[in-house]
């Protein structure tokens, strides 16, 4: 199974049939991974902890709106009662604590963040695939979760699909209104991240912060990249990168997209 990152925007691509990225993950069994995962593991920019933490749900998932009474409210309507993976759950706690990179959270009655269900609702509508969730940890860098990547190597062999769901840009503070030209920060970065994954040049991406440009502009806070470096290091060292969809909304919120493949 190969592994993914997904830009998954903003919450209102829920109901906004316009955002482009929309009409991409809803061809993902299409013309993405046509393969049924037996589970999925999603490793969302919304889940930060001081731990590793993981949910560990018998029964259907609670579907979170973590978005503050902000949007319309159809989104609040919206459901994805995927139903959980408590051993898919227990396995991630075991990978984890054996690469030393423990203490491991149990958390047994958090749901599903937007950064998990509003991509899945158009990759899997039926929302009949077991799924859990891992955080990303706070004031860890991109080597750390790398190694986290590293150690959820197995599950691909297993038949699990491991997504990071974050953002290739993410700077709120500067979004604009659609229709304007994407600034040279953002175009910069989200250009240097393709042009890197692609070429194999995995140790920049990880010391991204020294040598990216505009690394600190398009990231303020790395929680919405580090699910990349889990993908990419749970696809093993010698990964190979495409790029799967590359769109942008509010001028500067990328929405690429990735896969890794062990060669």
């Amino acid at each position: 199974m190969d592994t993914f990152f997904i830009s998954h925007g903003a919450p209102s691509m829920s109901i906004d049939e316009t955002v482009p990225a929309r009409h991409f993950l809803k061809s993902w069994r299409e013309k993405v991974l046509p393969e049924r995962p037996k589970a999925i593991l999603v490793v969302s920019a919304h889940w930060e902890t001081s731990n590793p933490s993981v949910n560990v749900i018998d029964g259907p998932n609670s579907t979170i709106y973590d978005f503050y009474g902000l949007f319309p409210k159809p989104m609040y309507q919206l459901k994805y009662p995927a139903p959980g993976a408590p051993a898919l759950a227990k396995r991630v706690v075991g990978l984890l604590k054996g690469a030393g990179l423990g203490p491991v959270k149990e958390d047994k009655a958090r749901g599903l963040d937007h950064g998990a269900w509003v991509p899945l609702m158009f990759m899997y509508p039926d929302s009949d695939i077991p799924v859990c969730q891992l955080s990303v940890v706070a004031r860890k860098d991109a080597t750390y979760h790398y190694e986290m990547g590293r150690a959820l190597g197995p599950l691909r062999d297993e038949g699990v699909l491991v997504m990071g769901s974050g953002s290739a840009t993410h700077n709120l503070g500067d979004m604009e209104p659609d229709g304007g030209p994407i600034p040279s920060w953002a175009s910069g970065f989200d250009a240097w991240l393709t042009e890197a994954l692609l070429d194999g040049r995995y140790e920049d991406v990880k010391r991204y912060e020294e040598k990216a440009p505009y690394a600190k502009k398009a990231h303020p806070d790395p929680e919405h990249f580090h699910p990349l470096h889990v993908a990419l290091g749970a696809a093993g060292d010698d990964a190979k990168a495409e790029l799967i969809h590359q769109s942008w909304t509010n001028q500067s919120l990328s929405y690429s997209s990735y896969r890794f493949n062990k060669a």
